[in-house]
């Protein structure tokens, strides 16, 4: 069953614009596979001087691991909070996002992780390959309960 960008914000904090995946094509435990389009919007938050850096993909990424994250976690529960603390082995294939005129595929891959921290794979392409690298989460718990 495919997600539409409502449902991807009741599963992740971010909102409004800053909600970058249009769509979640699959998911599994060990793995989420998001697509959008949003790299060529011209109100993409990300953006300056009318450009969006490859760097940005990290951005994308890890919104695909909040997604997984929310997936996975209780139905009914509140997005929780992750924190990017590591990203180690990241290649960037090209100099910007917003010149590709194909969506972009993001996929994060669940390496290892417990309740306190999790570390991915991820890749972005976009008929060929974007980014790639890994990245480690600190998931912050609710102050509730």
């Amino acid at each position: 069953m495919v997600l539409n960008q409502d449902a991807i914000r009741e599963l992740i904090p971010h909102r409004a614009s800053m909600c970058l995946l249009d769509t979640v094509e699959y998911w599994d435990a060990e793995r989420v596979v998001c697509r959008t389009r949003q790299h060529r919007s011209l109100a993409n938050p990300l953006r300056a001087n009318a450009q969006l850096s490859s760097i940005h993909g990290i951005e994308f990424a890890a919104q695909a691991m909040a997604v997984h994250g929310g997936l996975l976690g209780p139905n009914g529960a509140a997005p929780g909070v992750g924190l990017l603390v590591s990203l180690r082995d990241c290649v960037l294939h090209c100099e910007r996002l917003d010149v590709l005129d194909s969506p972009l595929t993001v996929e994060a891959r669940r390496i290892t992780g417990n309740s306190d921290l999790m570390m991915y794979g991820f890749s972005v392409t976009a008929d060929v390959l974007v980014i790639e690298g890994r990245a480690s989460v600190l998931l912050q718990r609710s102050s509730a309960g």
